[in-house]
């Protein structure tokens, strides 16, 4: 029996000919990343247990992302904690400031992350790196600690799930209704601690951020992982990012998958999870006429540039309604600057957007957007949990940007049709 994409990087990685679903494996790492959430908790468990070093400070990042910038005295201080130890240890990726992005979005951008490796990061939508083509997963900020020092770490070596995709989008659809018509197909466990690999010869019609979407968002199914092949959409990605070897893998033929699932794109609809699980997903005209009172468009899961641009084409020449505050979130400042260029940003403002510095601010009710009592949001982030993004009683709808930048125009939830 052959092995999954995943499989194969999990047997390079600890040095085997082959490992089979279950194996339990001690895997070097390529790269390590934390936040300014996760990292205070792991340097405090260095600390405790006198681990005075890490193992190669280039194959740690640092991103102070999450509430930075510093939207409270303990915010800061958790910066001032990670900025001290990426001093100390002389880690020379560390990203805070002007140079911040969020760290989905950043580590790709900057050439962190290629076709084969494997990445741990204390954020449970590390995941999002499948997208190239290598193994992700969150841990938590014990495991962040103890990789930061051994530079291996263990796993259970997951079965896979193949997600086989066909058709071409229809107008209004993207990468993110793709991944919400999954998880509302299989549930919020549906794919615990399995692996999504997706096939299909629809994957070279699918933008690289389409995928980052998709990818970001597989945690939402319970998945250890997301994984797509590489092809030409990812090598022309990599071109001048990633300036060392890799080796990507394919699947074996006779790999083994726990089931199949056929998806044709051309039958998806834009699609809405509603409160309070990313699996109460329905087509949007089945909200319609919602009241809306705030719209988030951006974050990690699609703060992209062609994100920013499905939103102005739905935006431009129109104004946010009265009563919706609309924010805008590009994911890093390399995406800020080109939709400046662009002229994105100008066409934001100009509808009555807020356009916000990259940040996850509201995503995860940190700050730049926090929800009031019962209060409404569509967004284009990853979870809508009960309390996710301010008040207990807020809820929050996610969508594509499309639709969430139709949702704003109209000051209730609607289709982009309704709105162009």
């Amino acid at each position: 029996m052959g092995m999954t994409m995943t499989q194969k990087i999990f047997a390079r990685h600890c040095g085997a000919e082959k490992v089979d679903a279950g194996d339990l494996i001690n895997a070097g790492i390529d790269l390590v990343m934390g936040s300014d959430v996760t990292a205070p908790i792991a340097i405090q468990q260095m600390e405790r247990y006198k681990l005075n070093r890490v193992f190669n400070p280039d194959k740690i990042v640092l991103v102070m992302d999450h509430f930075a910038p510093n939207k409270d005295i303990q915010a800061a201080r958790n910066c001032a904690r990670v900025r001290e130890f990426a001093r100390k240890m002389n880690i020379p990726h560390f990203f805070d400031g002007g140079w911040m992005g969020i760290e989905h979005a950043l580590l790709p951008e900057q050439g962190f992350v290629a076709p084969g490796e494997l990445i741990i990061g204390a954020d449970s939508h590390t995941c999002t790196y499948g997208a190239l083509g290598a193994f992700s997963t969150g841990i938590g900020s014990t495991d962040m600690a103890a990789g930061m020092y051994a530079g291996t770490s263990w796993f259970k070596v997951p079965s896979a799930m193949r997600v086989n995709l066909t058709g071409k989008f229809p107008e209004s659809v993207g990468g993110k209704d793709v991944i919400l018509t999954l998880i509302g197909m299989i549930g919020v466990d549906g794919a615990r601690y399995k692996s999504i690999e997706f096939t299909g010869n629809a994957i070279e019609n699918l933008s690289i951020d389409d995928r980052f979407s998709i990818c970001n968002m597989a945690i939402e199914a319970g998945a250890k992982n997301a994984i797509f092949p590489v092809d030409k959409v990812t090598l022309e990605y990599l071109e001048n990012r990633v300036r060392r070897s890799y080796e990507p893998v394919t699947a074996d033929a006779d790999a083994s998958y726990v089931c199949t699932i056929d998806m044709d794109l051309s039958r998806l609809h834009p699609m809405i999870a509603a409160p309070y699980l990313p699996s109460n997903v329905k087509p949007v005209k089945e909200y319609a006429g919602l009241k809306v009172d705030q719209v988030i468009i951006g974050c990690c899961t699609n703060g992209h540039i062609t994100d920013l641009r499905q939103a102005a084409c739905i935006l431009g020449g129109r104004k946010v309604a009265d009563g919706v505050r609309c924010i805008i979130i590009p994911a890093t400042r390399n995406i800020y600057l080109q939709a400046m260029e662009e002229g994105l940003l100008k066409v934001f403002v100009q509808a009555g957007a807020t356009v916000s510095m990259p940040t996850c601010g509201p995503c995860n009710g940190g700050h730049v957007g926090v929800l009031a009592d019962g209060e409404r949001c569509v967004s284009t982030t990853n979870r809508n949990f009960v309390g996710r993004m301010g008040a207990r009683d807020s809820e929050v709808y996610l969508a594509n940007p499309a639709v969430a930048a139709a949702c704003a125009v109209a000051g209730v939830i609607t289709v982009p049709e309704e709105v162009v």
